[in-house]
């Protein structure tokens, strides 16, 4: 459901280098007559209207779903968010309201980034709301409601713009737009955004652009685990590495997301490296790393893409080491010390860079911990964090770390 594991952990690092109108209440039915049907073997309830809303966060429709184990209502939807384009798409997720009564002004928000788990759209976490529920768990515990997106493009019409920070990020404040009007969520305009490796840049970009985007919500606080930066020293080592298949789907993520005119593929990729992009609608992460494990992508691709300018402009676009301006939202970091996905030295560059700007930035390195394995020592003292910010308390925050011994802090600006 709210996936934080190695698969989707190690492509984010590496996948970036080449890299309220029209709103319904909970109903399975949609108002539309013309849809277009689900993809082949998922629910009806991804079918899509053919006709959108304009407005982004519309509630199109949801349903409750049966989960084992959830100390809550768990509830899956289909809403309006907006694409890089500019064009309204559809998007699922999932919405997890705690079981305890609302406060005075609805349930604070935690809205999760999810990570890299594919393309297609049988590869939509909202398909599978049983695991993870020890994370989502943790979270409504605390009181808050989580909702986590699927992103554009899993589980529904397009494929996944993967690697394209401000569309994840648009999906991922838009579903909390979109639960405003499920009234059985009894949702507060108060929310954080929260990711880990890819779903850290998702909640980078979330943190670029929440207070503008969505001026009807209040973005209290990020929390980024691992988020990748530094593409432009990642590309060589791919091409001959046992990720190299995250070199095609940054590729076909960021066409889907541009077009073929500000995404040229065929400047990137040889006839060759072309003919492999249906595999990423065939299945999931797992599954395109099978297919493509004996491809020789020194033949797939023809150039770093970097030289290309059409690419370096959009995988500039797409790294947080590229902001130029710091962010009013308090930021938190978090990552491994022993991180075999995403080098510290990246996150401690960027953190240098985002300090500069004068980011309210605080970031932890839990010593000993792996990519993944980071997640647990460190959940105690992230939902500290994202308390004091709900709290409206005063940042940097000078709360210490105590998931373990340690660990190691830096603050910006000092205190």
């Amino acid at each position: 459901m709210f996936r934080g594991g190695r698969t989707f952990a190690t492509v984010c690092v590496v996948g970036l280098v080449i890299a309220a109108a029209g709103c319904s209440s909970s109903s399975k039915k949609t108002t539309s007559t013309s849809i277009v049907p689900a993809p082949a073997g998922l629910p009806s309830f991804y079918a899509v209207p053919e006709s959108l809303p304009t407005v982004a966060g519309a509630l199109l429709k949801s349903e409750p779903v049966s989960v084992n184990g959830l100390h809550g209502t768990l509830y899956r939807v289909m809403y309006v968010s907006r694409s890089l384009r500019g064009q309204p798409v559809a998007v699922t997720g999932l919405v997890a309201v705690p079981n305890t009564p609302a406060p005075a002004g609805g349930y604070e928000v935690v809205s999760w980034g999810h990570g890299t788990n594919g393309m297609a759209d049988k590869c939509a976490p909202s398909l599978n709301p049983s695991s993870d529920i020890p994370l989502a768990n943790a979270v409504l515990d605390q009181g808050w409601e989580l909702t986590a997106s699927d992103y554009e493009g899993e589980g529904t019409p397009g494929l996944l713009p993967y690697i394209a920070g401000v569309s994840a990020a648009r999906n991922t404040i838009d579903i909390v737009r979109a639960v405003q009007h499920l009234p059985a969520a009894h949702a507060s305009t108060h929310y954080v955004v929260w990711g880990h490796s890819e779903g850290g840049q998702t909640a980078m970009f979330a943190l670029q652009i929440g207070p503008t985007y969505a001026s009807g919500l209040n973005l209290r606080g990020v929390v980024a685990g691992a988020p990748p930066s530094q593409f432009k020293f990642i590309y060589n080592f791919l091409k001959t590495s046992p990720f190299k298949h995250y070199l095609l789907m940054a590729a076909g993520g960021l066409n889907a997301a541009y077009g073929d005119q500000a995404a040229p593929l065929d400047q990137v990729l040889t006839p060759y490296g072309m003919s492999l992009l249906p595999v990423l609608q065939q299945g999931c992460s797992d599954y395109i790393g099978q297919q493509l494990a004996n491809v020789d992508f020194t033949r797939a691709t023809k150039t770093d893409p970097f030289t290309v300018p059409a690419w370096q402009k959009i995988l500039l676009a797409n790294d947080p080491q590229g902001f130029t301006a710091a962010s009013p939202v308090p930021l938190l970091m978090i990552q491994g010390g022993n991180d075999e996905q995403i080098p510290v030295a990246s996150t401690q560059l960027l953190a240098q860079h985002l300090c500069g700007l004068g980011q309210d930035l605080a970031r932890w390195i839990y010593p000993g911990q792996s990519h993944a394995g980071v997640i647990e020592p460190s959940a105690n003292d992230m939902s500290h964090w994202i308390k004091d910010r709900f709290a409206g308390d005063v940042t940097p925050d000078t709360y210490q770390p105590v998931g373990q011994p340690n660990v190691q802090v830096t603050r910006c600006p000092n205190k």
